[in-house]
Order: structure tokens, then sequence, then C-alpha cells
């Protein structure tokens, strides 16, 4: 969860362990900054993937575009405020933890300790 980021950013990694077809990315020319300090990243394309919060009884989906960058960190995906904002979601950083209405009660989602 990254509440300061205006992107959703995806790892390679983890777009190859889901399986998705890279040939599946649209190019995408504009870099970005702020995941390495003091340079500029550029994404490999984008990619919208159908994202899915809650459980089997409570659940709701929407289709998010993460900008698919090559470099490893320690995360699969950051979601940053256009998540937020497609869900109506809030996060709490201090919890790790992302609340959204859902059909049936709230969809609460995160890490647990």
């Amino acid at each position: 969860m990254d509440g300061g980021s205006g992107l959703n950013i995806m790892y390679t990694k983890t777009l190859n362990e889901m399986g998705v077809d890279q040939t599946n990315l649209c190019p995408i020319q504009a870099p970005f900054h702020g995941i390495i300090p003091g340079r500029q990243a550029m994404p490999l394309g984008q990619i919208d993937l159908p994202i899915t919060f809650g459980d089997q009884s409570n659940y709701r989906t929407k289709t998010l575009t993460f900008d698919i960058v090559g470099f490893p960190l320690a995360f699969h995906a950051i979601l940053g405020r256009p998540c937020y904002a497609k869900f109506m979601a809030i996060p709490n950083c201090t919890y790790l933890k992302l609340k959204m209405s859902g059909p049936r009660e709230v969809i609460t989602t995160g890490t647990s300790f």
C-alpha cells in the first residue's frame, strides 16, 4: 500500500508467477520517480488486470492498470491511489489494512501479525 503513489506497480517476477504473457503489455514511454531513490524508472509496459478483494460470500472485483517494472523488490505489487479510488477503499498504513464496502458487509484485507 502506498497512498502517496499515483501508480499501481507490479514487478515482472509477479507477472510471470501469475502466468501472464508479457506480450500482453501495452508499451508506455513515461518514466516515474520515487521507487529507486534519486533515479527515474522506466516501466516495461502497462497491463489491465482484474483484482478481487474479499471472499466467496462478500467480494468486489475491478480492473486495475499496473505499470510493469523489471527490477526486483521485496513486494509483489504496490497499490496506489488509483486502486483506492476505484474501490473507494480506505487504507490504514499503520495496521497494513485496507477497508472497502462490499455487497454484504465491509471488506477488510491486509497483513496479519
